[in-house]
């Protein structure tokens, strides 16, 4: 049976709607001789964020390297300087999605719920748009065989966001559009 997206957007808005609740319930309480365990969640919050920003760190250092040796690559002349450093500056990560707040989720009817999702859903593929338009001004600034370079390059970009681009685009059973031949997926 076929699905389509809406569909299944609605089935998966209205299964994490019905797991809010649970997901939102308080642990139980803690035994009468537990009074550190404030200060055990304290740190256990800071070594966290302690985690959370190395790997920031290390993933903005991995993306500074990448950006370079793309530019090495390309052979950026003077002149696509601007161009480079507006496309640069697209591709920055952003931090300034809205997140879903779970406090806030609980006492919103399931509608609402799902009408939130859609708008934070929205100011993401509008952020996606932006990048992909900013791909595309700076793939015009490129001459022939620079673009064929990053065309290259951009081949690999799916590898390292999760693995294989074909068998993503096949899908998890090599069911997809990518799929070569009548057989088993290539």
């Amino acid at each position: 049976m076929t699905f389509s997206f809406t569909r299944r957007l609605a089935a998966a808005a209205a299964c994490a709607a019905l797991a809010l609740p649970v997901l939102a319930q308080t642990s139980p309480a803690a035994p009468a001789g537990a009074s550190d365990a404030p200060a055990v969640q304290m740190h256990q919050r800071s070594d966290y964020r302690a985690n959370r920003q190395a790997q920031r760190d290390q993933w903005q250092q991995k993306h500074a390297e990448r950006q370079a040796q793309l530019k090495a690559k390309l052979a950026i002349t003077p002149a696509q300087e601007g161009a480079w450093t507006s496309f640069t500056q697209a591709m920055q990560p952003r931090s300034d999605f809205a997140r879903l707040d779970r406090q806030a989720m609980q006492k919103l009817t399931t509608p609402e719920r799902i009408d939130r999702m859609r708008a934070l859903r929205a100011q993401r593929d509008a952020a996606m748009d932006a990048r992909a338009d900013a791909i595309k001004t700076f793939y015009a600034q490129l001459q022939p065989e620079q673009q064929k370079t990053f065309d290259r390059m951009s081949e690999h970009m799916g590898e390292r966001m999760g693995g294989n681009r074909q068998q993503h685009m096949q899908g998890r059973h090599g069911h997809g559009p990518m799929r070569q031949g009548g057989g088993q997926p290539g």
